[in-house]
């Protein structure tokens, strides 16, 4: 097999893979159906240090890590995470450092003003991660029923 040939049929492969991955991707409406059946009642605060990370969920939510065990659903007051940039920034901005509250906001790239948090709700992140396996699993259920 010559040189060209093999690259061929690497990039093929690889295409095939990627695009096997990507049918297998959660939707933003199963994502947040998913969080938000998995999170506590709401709260005013919560301690704010610095976070490990954070996940977009959709245009108005966010997932906050604090720590590996410790995360947070956050739901704004608009469209703030339509990121038509692609940016994936994001700085909070606490009205007192300490702790993070509904009268704080999330700050991006293009937005002057921020969002205000609307609400905070506790995640049972080992449940969302079983509800996540669930929801690809049936997703490649009917693909791999097809043949394809």
């Amino acid at each position: 097999m010559n040189a060209f040939m093999r690259s061929a049929l690497v990039s093929a492969l690889a295409v095939l893979g990627l695009s096997a991955c990507a049918s297998t991707r959660i939707s933003d409406s199963d994502k947040l159906a998913l969080y938000q059946s998995h999170a506590g009642a709401p709260v005013k605060q919560v301690r704010y240090y610095d976070p490990i990370g954070w996940d977009r969920v959709d245009d108005q939510h966010l997932v906050l890590q604090m720590r590996p065990r410790e995360s947070w659903l956050l739901t704004l007051a608009g469209p703030c995470l339509a990121w038509s940039n692609g940016s994936p920034f994001m700085a909070v901005s606490s009205f007192n450092g300490m702790t993070l509250s509904t009268f704080d906001k999330i700050m991006v790239p293009g937005l002057q003003m921020g969002c205000m948090i609307r609400e905070i709700r506790p995640l049972d992140m080992k449940a969302i991660r079983a509800g996540e396996d669930a929801l690809r699993a049936r997703a490649q259920a009917p693909a791999q029923a097809s043949g394809t």
